[in-house]
């Protein structure tokens, strides 16, 4: 269905693959499309419960933006490139099911940007993350300035943005970018590991956490404490939570059915 990327389902897990290794499976316009169109796959299937992301090969998870088409882009075609793909990592997002990054070598520029658009992120011993774009004249454009922040926290953000370094996967655990980090070989089936562990939960409260959560960080407390309440009232009418109550007093294991 695609040219750049993968897409496999592996019961209820998704993993879709940037396929561009010839050029560190760098980010041009045809490939974000390509993302967009796998990820409303994913979320439009309900045998899907879990998203797992990387790229193709050991070298990169994304290594930037295709070079070729941004040196060429004007201040209008500019701006218009970059809105395009901040709506397909605000999908990514906001898609409603968890999204893991499996970060395998470079995540630079465009790369760091879509591993921080997943929910969270677990990166090989050989994964390298960074926000270089002020080496080239510009700054991030598909929410690295606001995501990275939020991440991090501003003043290793600032160090990050205004220098441009790379940031090691030891480094980039210690600060929080990513959640956890595994050798190479391990990658995938920690990320999978992961995912199982989430799968085994309630699909809706699952992806109400996630509202909660994305929604919440943009409120002040008290606005995200309402949403929460509301989004738990909303759970206690499913039927997973008559399910999940009565299978914890009568001490056995959930069959949730998403509903």
């Amino acid at each position: 269905m695609f040219e750049n990327v993968l897409y496999e389902k592996r019961e209820a897990i998704a993993v879709i693959t940037i396929n561009r290794p010839s050029v560190r499976n760098a980010l041009n316009a045809q490939t974000v499309r390509e993302l967009g169109s796998a990820f409303e796959q994913a979320k439009a299937d309900s045998g899907v419960r879990a998203i797992i992301l990387t790229g193709a090969g050991e070298k990169a998870f994304v290594a930037g933006a295709d070079i070729n088409e941004l040196s060429v882009q004007s201040p209008v075609s500019g701006k218009e490139y970059a809105l395009s793909g901040q709506s397909v990592f605000d999908s990514i997002e906001n898609l409603g099911k968890p999204v893991i990054a499996a970060v395998n070598g470079f995540a630079l520029g465009g790369g760091c940007e879509l591993a921080m658009a997943c929910t969270f992120r677990i990166a090989s011993e050989n994964a390298v993350l960074g926000q270089p774009e002020v080496k080239l004249g510009i700054i991030p454009g598909y929410g690295g300035s606001q995501r990275l922040p939020r991440l991090v926290g501003k003043g290793r953000a600032m160090q990050i943005l205004l220098t441009g370094e790379m940031v090691p996967a030891a480094d980039a655990f210690r600060i929080g970018l990513v959640n956890q980090v595994v050798p190479q070989s391990e990658l995938l089936a920690a990320a999978e590991g992961v995912a199982r562990k989430i799968i085994a939960n309630a699909p809706i409260a699952v992806k109400f956490v996630i509202e909660a959560v994305n929604k919440g960080l943009e409120m002040t407390q008290a606005e995200g404490q309402f949403l929460e309440a509301t989004l738990f009232g909303l759970c206690c009418a499913t039927e997973d939570m008559k399910e999940g109550t009565r299978a914890f007093l009568e001490k056995r294991a959930a069959g949730f059915q998403g509903k």
